[in-house]
């Protein structure tokens, strides 16, 4: 594998060293080890689906003003002090290129000893630019921003939540169809990465005609799934639940999608409100959805799709599944996270209807 000039000292990557070969088998590990844990060891882990490098499109770079200039990067390992970007194998080009710009941007604005840290996705129309700062937005500032970033390929600059810039609505195409992205909207780390686990899925729900999908965010398997079944997604965000509505209304060629708000952890569709469905897809934060799992496992659902991006709290939802009947399919890690120590993994469980 190739090795980034700041590997080593940066906090971004930790496994550039290995071989490729190891790097696979160090990801595949992780999962193993996990679901061995919690003694589900018979499940079949795959080997990882790695992404190509420079395929990350959103990052958190933190901003330092120092006496000699801007520093902007991440933070390094196990340390506060950030390492000043001038190289990086995962970040998309674009997303890599806007450093620079940041850099010569911000330098006339921040005062010496101040901070701020940029949350920064490449969207389909240009990048949405998200400053978390102790500043608030004023007409001077919104002057000197505009001034800073003409040209830069910057769809919408937001000083915390306050839109400074907005040169185009950003947004996304998620399985063909293009969604609006609201301000700090969670999206899959990469474009190939999502891809791969809504192919993973769609596999998964052949021959399904009435899909809950559970944590939906934007859509990201809602509208592949629309294009063979009756979706019904629910979200607990209201600007991602309303920006997956409006692209549905305004998409062609899909079954048709209804949209729910709800705290799927607080309030989980009970067993009795899955009778509707003939499959459920999940897609869950870190903590993974265990109110959720146990009203599955108590329902008469026969099919389950479980995306997750930690795979300890997968490997305890899994156990909850197992014990109702479910037996699994092959867990596929998805290494979208290069280098780094986490994996996203994706498996399917499936029982005999009842």
């Amino acid at each position: 594998m190739n090795t980034c000039t700041h590997f080593g000292l940066c906090g971004g990557c930790s496994f550039q060293n290995l071989s490729a070969a190891d790097y696979r088998a160090l990801k595949r590990d992780a999962v193993v080890t996990a679901l061995t844990r919690a003694g589900l060891g018979d499940m079949t882990v795959e080997a990882p689906v790695v992404v190509a490098d420079f395929s990350r499109r959103r990052a958190v770079f933190k901003i330092r003003k120092t006496e000699s200039g801007i520093e902007i990067g991440f933070h390094a390992a196990k340390s506060h002090s950030i390492v000043d970007m001038r190289e990086c194998l995962v970040l998309v080009p674009s997303l890599f290129q806007f450093v620079a710009a940041l850099r010569e941007g911000l330098s006339p604005i921040l005062n010496p000893g101040e901070t701020a840290e940029a949350h920064v996705t490449f969207a389909d129309n240009g990048l949405d630019v998200a400053l978390r700062w102790e500043r608030k937005l004023a007409p001077a500032l919104t002057s000197q921003l505009a001034k800073a970033f003409a040209g830069k390929g910057v769809a919408r600059f937001l000083i915390n939540k306050d839109i400074a810039l907005e040169d185009a609505k950003p947004f996304v195409t998620l399985a063909g169809v293009a969604v609006p992205l609201p301000p700090h909207a969670f999206l899959q780390a990469s474009s190939q990465g999502e891809t791969l686990l809504q192919d993973h899925v769609l596999a998964l729900a052949k021959g399904s005609r009435n899909i809950v999908d559970l944590f939906a965010g934007l859509g990201t398997f809602t509208f592949a799934l629309a294009r063979g079944a009756k979706v019904h997604a629910v979200e607990q965000d209201k600007a991602a639940l309303d920006a997956l509505a409006a692209a549905a209304r305004n998409a062609q060629g899909l079954k048709p999608i209804s949209t729910e708000r709800r705290d799927l952890f607080k309030l989980p569709l009970s067993f009795s409100e899955l009778k509707a469905f003939d499959m459920a897809v999940l897609d869950p934060p870190r903590e993974g959805a265990e109110a959720q799992i146990r009203e599955i496992a108590a329902s008469r659902l026969s099919k389950v799709a479980y995306v997750s991006c930690d795979a300890a709290t997968f490997t305890r939802d899994a156990a909850i599944l197992g014990k109702a009947g479910f037996k699994p399919t092959a867990v596929t890690p998805i290494d979208q996270f290069r280098y780094s120590g986490h994996i996203e993994l994706v498996a399917g469980f499936a029982r005999s209807k009842t």
